[in-house]
């Protein structure tokens, strides 16, 4: 798959600060709206906001996937699932990382239900990623019907089995985004 170049290798510094100052504008829009809105997204305790302490804990579970990816003996410990090799191991928990790390722009009002769905449709043609998901079903068994989490996988599934019957090669039109369901 070719990588699509953007034309910013090679600009000058006028290029990068433009490009520096649209991601402060986008961010600070951002941070506007979600403070507007108050978080609408998530399933913590305070009416749809995710709790106290969220967005810490997120950035502690990937530096500890960080550490698991560099070692290979650490990721033996973070990683439950069995599989052949330390390399299928550290796929397994980077697929992990870019899932969480759509389910968080979601839950904390990122991306749109919408956009969620353009996304993990986009993953879900990544044959490892197909692959950790299927080796990690039984750890979704228990999750709380109503969740995130719970929610968004059942949207993967949903994909998957899309794209497997797509009678076109334009993956990018399979799968009708789903209405956001009410958690």
């Amino acid at each position: 798959m070719a990588t699509q170049n953007f034309g910013l290798r090679g600009r000058g510094a006028a290029t990068r600060a433009g490009l520096a100052f649209t991601v402060g504008v986008l961010t600070a829009v951002f941070v506007r709206r979600t403070l507007r809105d108050g978080g609408r997204h998530g399933n913590g305790p305070d009416h749809g906001r995710p709790p106290a302490g969220f967005a810490q804990q997120q950035k502690l579970q990937l530096y500890l996937l960080d550490k698991a990816l560099a070692d290979p003996d650490l990721a033996a410990v973070l990683s439950t699932v069995e599989v052949e090799s330390s390399t299928r191991r550290r796929q397994f928990l980077f697929a992990n990382a870019l899932y969480s790390n759509a389910l968080l722009a979601y839950r904390i009002g990122l991306v749109t239900w919408e956009e969620l769905h353009g996304y993990l449709r986009i993953t879900c043609r990544n044959p490892v990623f197909r692959a950790y998901w299927d080796a990690t079903r039984p750890h979704r068994a228990s999750l709380v019907e109503s969740s995130d989490e719970a929610r968004a996988g059942r949207m993967v599934d949903t994909l998957i089995a899309d794209l497997d019957d797509a009678e076109t090669d334009e993956w990018w039109v399979v799968g009708i985004p789903p209405a956001e369901e009410a958690p």
